[in-house]
């Protein structure tokens, strides 16, 4: 009862669940300044680490960190873990600073961005930030769009505005956007902008890029607003000097500022399999310091009370003296958890990234456009695919479209001959080609009506826009099927000139005439047409449509003409896959289009379910339609792309195509793919097995039977019987048996149709939506547990690009919407062989090498201290010097093996793609697996066991050449810890497959390293500085100067590494690989080629 008129408004619509933005009198609270950042000077600290400490692996290391300072508990100093925790926390830390830097520059720079905003009746600069919701503000030519804006009025003709939606979506070709008519011609000057008292009613503000709701109430009138008259902030002003708009949506409900939520993460097998097996390490660690504890105990029971010199003026029990050594062993045997796994992993992953983007064979000269991979995480899953989705037009094809044919009434043109001469029409594109004369005969003659009618309705049913260019008309489509088109019809004498808001100009034989547009139905994936009602300037009304045949031939009328002899020419066309669409058209009372336009006002103003609204309007027009013929249009194949398939086949990946296009077009395709014998999916059970016949087989499904597998629709469904689905009991009543019986029917329905599937060489499922894409690739990942990548090129490939493993976009002609959405992006799909064969298998084998070999040295490290604790009492001693353990992950031992994830290849990339077979281990996941983690595991047991028992039983009964025995616990730490060195770096010397300058210094750098620093740290200077840190005072010098203890250094790193050249010779010799047999051969054929040179 309190509130104001506006306010009682406000509250109404907010019952409605409606979002008002009103007059700036009551939104002007609403502030346009945005925050990306994550931190400020006072939050980073703290809030950085709790981010961080969420990681089981850091808390852990945390946790190990206090119990390192209980003095009962405590078996190593601190700094053993604070050093590389620090380090791992330090890293991540730096990289997460530089990027919330990053970010709060970027905030500070477009938040002080500045703009004219009508305050006071007059135009003033103001900041961005300072940007209400209900201003009205003014953009000039190059300006940013500073919130998202209804178009009030534009310097240009009929309120255009073009744009540049670069920031938005990636797409770099100019959109035109258009204010209403009535703002445009009544919104031009200061003072009318200043009195503008509108309302606006518009959806919530929402992260929907391809969609707007509104309705502006004005004056008594209401009008409707979508997408078309709005300015979304990311985009720019081009081509225009001067606009003027309204602030609808501001600062963190922008609708690009809504599409900067968390993306759902993708996590490699790889991943998922280092997770488990650190797992099952700390279960190992704890029932190893368990048992240990338990000999603790038994050994102080049975030795350790008794002696006397062991005594140390506590009284604690046994089982409490056990209890102790298990968190001391906990701490002691830490290192067999990995800290600094997952930050060299990442590591290894960033730098097979940039490897991706370097790569100038995947550079696309053309267009300027290099690969780029757009996640850093998934890099050794490209090394797994089993399963390609790839979509046909524009990713297959080159989606440049070229008019081939069409059928007129009847009669079919587009026979081969000599190129037509264009020469008499004077707006000719030049590079448009046809080779048919006796179309122009006809068209040229007058005397055809269908084939003038054919053309008129190809230059006005349409929404492609026009500029000219230095006296060159220069047509910007909204896709290259419509440009195409439009293009043809310009060549044949009918040539779009102009539009406005409510007519369309258009040159008949060189006759130019103008025709009011009374509505526009447009084009949307589920309509599959496009319709345009004109009236002509004789004034009859008349309506054209062009449309998929699939939905035209079920709106034609019983009286239309043609019909079979244009299905005929469809099928003709679909057979040469040739793109089609049928051209039809009606004529409209005036009785008749008044009483409809009065429903279709209704509709274009209703806030809730405009889009359902108006497709029940549109239904009721689109009627008892006329059929004239069909246009067929050709879309290359790209280049490389049979050879690209034929190489992916060879290397056991399966390719699907999922495509809107129909049956006929894809069978080409299916024999692309691979595959000789084609099968349609028919009312029939499938005998078992599901193919008797041997042979390449190929599967053509559509997209209405992905229904019955898939149960998307409710209605009444016809039954696809597959394998074993005819055994069941039948269903009580014939209406009940065109519904599943429970789950258990649909999910063995979708098992048996993925099953069939996976049994072809290729897959084709045609006539599918958005939708279906992405559930035919989450059916494969489901039943099949297999790895798959969807590739693809425009917007309805988005859901299938993530929902697959991995997604790549093609940055073709439909936009950026697929890059966008990608993990990786390229220009053509010749390039995902190299992709794929190449940088993927090589980062899985650099990944899989990596993770061995690093499980194998920490192993080996760690359990040396297992086997000395049956020599010290199981009292929880370490058998190396403290600054060994603290720095032996962190410099002597992680170069070598980072660089290997990095840089390592069994065989150059040539051979890669000249060998396919050489990706099969990849698939199997061979080269990392709990049988690799457990080999690694007993290689680090046996190791560790050489590395202890050889120096402790040459220490036993030692006499040096002083004549002292240096069989002290400090000589015999130094030994084994200068052992373990030259065993880890000379293995991972014989792991590596490629030499390079940089792997060969890595190796004898963390050697030098290594006794650099041991040196240093043995120095009676840094001991005299810091005393009960350094306690090893001399020990290097006094022991590495005995010829007795380098012996037993070398012997024991030779036992060592003795097995391990012998198992790898049997391996070579008895049980070769892909890539060891492939070697030989390619070596033979060098030194070939050099006796011949």
């Amino acid at each position: 009862p309190d509130l104001n008129p506006i306010e009682n408004l406000w509250a109404e619509l907010r019952k409605r669940e409606e979002w008002a933005n009103i007059h700036p009198t009551y939104c002007g609270k609403l502030g346009n300044g945005i925050k990306t950042y994550k931190y400020n000077a006072l939050t980073f600290i703290p809030l950085n680490l709790f981010e961080q400490f969420k990681r089981a692996a850091n808390l852990y290391f945390l946790a190990l960190l206090v119990l390192q300072i209980i003095p009962e508990i405590t078996t190593l100093p601190w700094y053993t873990t604070l050093v590389p925790l620090v380090l791992v926390l330090g890293i991540t830390a730096i990289k997460d600073l530089v990027d919330d830097l990053a970010r709060h520059r970027m905030d500070n720079e477009i938040n002080n961005r500045k703009c004219e905003v009508l305050l006071d009746g007059r135009f003033q600069v103001s900041k961005w930030m300072n940007i209400h919701v209900g201003d009205v503000v003014r953009l000039k030519k190059n300006d940013h769009i500073p919130a998202d804006i209804l178009l009030l009025s534009s310097s240009n003709p009929n309120s255009l505005c073009y744009v540049e939606t670069a920031e938005l979506d990636g797409e770099t070709n100019l959109k035109f956007k258009m204010g209403l008519k009535v703002t445009d011609e009544r919104l031009q000057e200061e003072g009318q902008l200043a009195q503008f008292d509108a309302m606006i009613v518009c959806e919530e503000p929402n992260n929907r890029l391809d969609k707007f709701t509104g309705t502006m109430r004005w004056r008594k009138e209401r009008f409707p607003l979508d997408l078309d008259n709005m300015m979304l902030r990311g985009c720019r002003i081009r081509n225009t000097d001067e606009c003027h708009g309204l602030v609808i949506f501001a600062g963190a409900d922008t609708k690009i500022m809504r599409n900067g939520g968390k993306t759902r993460f993708k996590r490699t097998k790889i991943d998922e399999l280092m997770n488990y097996m650190v797992y099952t390490i700390f279960v190992i660690l704890v029932l190893l310091c368990a048992g240990l504890a338990i000999g603790n105990t038994f050994w102080y029971e049975e030795v350790g009370s008794k002696a006397w010199y062991l005594y140390d003026g506590k009284d604690q029990t046994a089982s409490y003296r056990g209890f102790l050594s298990f968190w001391g062993y906990i701490i002691v045997l830490n290192t067999m958890v990995p800290i600094s796994l997952y930050v060299s992993v990442e590591v290894i992953r960033l730098g097979q990234s940039k490897f991706i983007n370097w790569d100038l064979q995947m550079y696309y000269q053309e267009k300027d456009t290099p690969a780029k991979a757009r996640t850093t995480t998934l890099n050794e899953q490209l090394g797994q695919i089993e399963y390609i989705f790839s979509d046909k037009t524009g990713t297959l094809t080159q989606n440049i479209m070229a008019f081939k044919k069409c059928t007129i009434a009847g009669h079919t043109f587009g026979d081969p001959a000599n190129p037509v001469d264009f020469t008499w029409n004077k707006y000719a594109d030049r590079k448009f080609e046809y080779l048919d004369h006796s179309l122009v005969v006809c068209i040229r003659s007058k005397k055809d009506k269908d084939t003038l009618e054919f053309f008129k309705l190809l230059s006005l049913c349409h929404t492609v826009m026009v500029e000219q260019k230095e006296d060159e008309l220069v047509y910007q489509a909204a896709s290259p099927d419509e440009g195409a088109l439009v293009t043809a019809a310009r060549n044949f004498g009918f040539v779009f000139l102009s539009r406005t808001q409510d007519t369309i100009t258009i040159s008949e034989m060189d006759q130019e005439m103008t025709y009011e547009v009374l509505a526009l139905l447009d084009f949307n994936s589920d309509r599959k047409r496009m319709s345009i009602i004109l009236r002509f300037p004789d004034g009859r009304i008349r309506l054209y449509c062009k449309g998929a045949d699939t939905v035209i031939y079920e709106r034609l009328s019983p009286n239309s003409k043609h019909k079979e002899v244009t299905q005929t020419a469809l099928d003709i066309f679909a057979n040469e896959t040739l793109r089609t669409l049928c051209l039809c058209y009606k004529d409209i009372s005036k009785q008749e289009f008044d009483a409809w336009a009065k429903k279709h006002k209704a509709a274009s103003v209703a806030m809730s379910n405009r889009e359902a609204a108006l497709d029940r309007v549109y239904e009721q027009i689109e009627s008892n339609l006329m059929m004239i013929g069909a246009t067929a249009i050709e879309d290359k194949l790209q280049d490389g792309v049979p050879e690209t398939i034929a190489k992916l086949a060879k290397a056991d990946i399966k390719i699907w195509v999922l495509t809107g296009d129909k049956k006929g077009i894809v069978s080409g395709a299916a024999r692309l793919c691979g595959g000789e014998s084609l099968w349609n999916v028919h009312l029939y059970k499938v005998p078992d097995p599901f193919f008797p016949e041997p042979g390449r087989n190929a599967l053509i499904i559509t997209g209405g039977w992905l229904n019955e597998i898939l149960y998307e629709k409710k209605k009444k469904r016809r039954r696809l019987r597959l394998k074993r689905l005819g055994k069941r009991p039948a269903s009580a009543t014939p209406q009940d048996a065109a519904q599943p019986i429970d789950d258990w029917e649909k999910e063995t329905r979708q098992v048996d149709f993925v099953n069939m599937a996976c049994e072809c060489e290729a897959v084709i499922c045609c006539r599918v939506t958005p939708k279906q894409k992405a559930n035919v690739v989450s059916l494969v990942k489901k039943y099949k547990k297999a790895v798959t990548l969807s590739i693809g090129d425009g917007a309805n490939d988005v859901n299938m690009i993530k929902t697959a493993d991995i997604g790549v976009g093609i940055s073709g002609q439909e936009g950026m919407q697929a890059v966008m959405s990608s993990d990786y992006a390229f220009a053509q799909f010749r390039y995902l062989e190299r992709l794929l064969l190449v940088h993927g298998r090589w980062s899985y084998i650099r990944m899989c090498k990596f993770l061995r070999f690093f499980f194998f040295k920490n192993f080996a490290f760690t359990l040396v201290h297992f086997w000395y604790s049956f020599f010290n009492g199981f009292s929880a001693q370490v058998a190396y010097e403290d600054w060994f353990i603290t720095l032996y992950n962190v410099m002597y031992s992680s170069l070598p093996v980072l660089l290997v994830g990095l840089l390592d290849q069994d065989v150059n990339d040539k051979l890669s793609r000249k060998f396919p077979k050489l990706y099969l281990p990849g698939q199997q996941g061979a080269l990392f697996n709990y049988k690799n983690f457990f080999i690694s595991l007993f290689h680090g047991i046996f190791t560790s066991l050489v590395i202890f028992f050889i120096p402790y039983g040459a220490f036993l009964q030692t006499m040096g050449q002083n004549g002292e025995a240096p069989s002290d616990y400090q000589s015999l730490a130094v030994v084994m810890a200068s052992s373990l060195i030259f065993t880890v770096n000379m293995q991972i010397s014989l792991e590596t497959s490629y030499w390079t300058f940089v792997n060969c210094f890595a190796v004898l750098c963390s050697i030098a390293i290594y006794f650099g620093i041991m040196f240093d740290i043995h120095s009676a200077g840094i001991h005299v500085i810091f005393p009960s840190t350094f306690t090893f005072t001399g020990v290097a010098s006094n022991a590495l100067r005995q010829p007795y203890l380098w012996l037993t250094i070398i012997l024991t790193v030779g036992i060592t590494l003795l097995p391990v050249i012998c198992i790898q010779f049997l391996y070579k010799t008895i049980w070769p690989s892909v890539g060891d047999n492939v070697r030989p051969a390619v070596l033979q054929e060098e030194k070939y080629m050099i006796y011949n040179l």
